[in-house]
């Protein structure tokens, strides 16, 4: 039995006690989640397709560890402009082992599933999640951003560029020299586990500006 699953953005292919690496998550390491957008179920040659996605169906799995991918080195280059910039780029994973596939019968599983993760969402906002990830966004712009109260991507995404050139400005680290004006729009893209879009936009970006 294996179902096609979206996670975090992505499609996967999953069956039983298959590890799979995703796009990061918020739940902790050791913490069970449940994927509810199935998008085909194969019962030993019964195949269900979803609209996009099958009603009832989930994917359970456990968190096992968070983690960095390999190094990609992204070179851009503007002939005739002088233009060359040479980016590395690591992405943020998380390793998870699928423990079961529920089909379309078991739509009493869901709702408790959808309270269990739920019950884990603050914990995983109070841990509070990595500006860095957020092209613009150094170490101690993230302390100032934290210390400010701006420690998740979606108090980002709710923040104006004005109020966030505030909170550098009067920090003593000296960050009165960056530009936030892109980092609400790569916080929701993040807030939303569109990690794909993120990337993409990040590739357009200089210094989180927009070049």
């Amino acid at each position: 039995m294996y179902a096609i699953v979206e996670i975090a953005g992505q499609q996967f292919k999953v069956s039983k006690d298959l590890k799979v690496y995703v796009h990061r998550l918020a739940n902790e390491e050791g913490s069970k989640v449940s994927f509810d957008k199935v998008l085909l179920l194969d019962d030993n040659g019964s195949i269900t397709l979803g609209a996009p996605a099958i009603e009832g169906a989930s994917v359970e799995a456990k968190v096992l560890q968070h983690l960095k991918g390999d190094k990609v080195i992204v070179f851009k280059k503007k002939r005739r402009k002088g233009y060359k910039k040479r980016n590395g780029h690591r992405q943020y994973l998380t390793q998870i082992l699928i423990e079961g596939i529920s089909g379309s019968g078991a739509k009493k599983a869901a709702p408790k599933a959808e309270k269990v993760a739920e019950a884990k969402a603050p914990k995983a906002s109070k841990k509070g999640d990595d500006l860095k990830l957020i092209e613009g966004v150094g170490p101690k712009a993230a302390e100032a951003l934290v210390a400010a109260g701006i420690d998740t991507f979606k108090k980002l995404a709710k923040s104006s560029a004005e109020s966030v050139k505030e909170i550098l400005e009067a920090s003593t680290s000296k960050l009165s020299h960056l530009d936030p004006t892109t980092w609400a729009q790569q916080a929701q893209l993040a807030a939303d586990g569109k990690m794909d879009e993120l990337k993409k936009l990040q590739d357009e970006l200089n210094g989180g500006k927009a070049v």
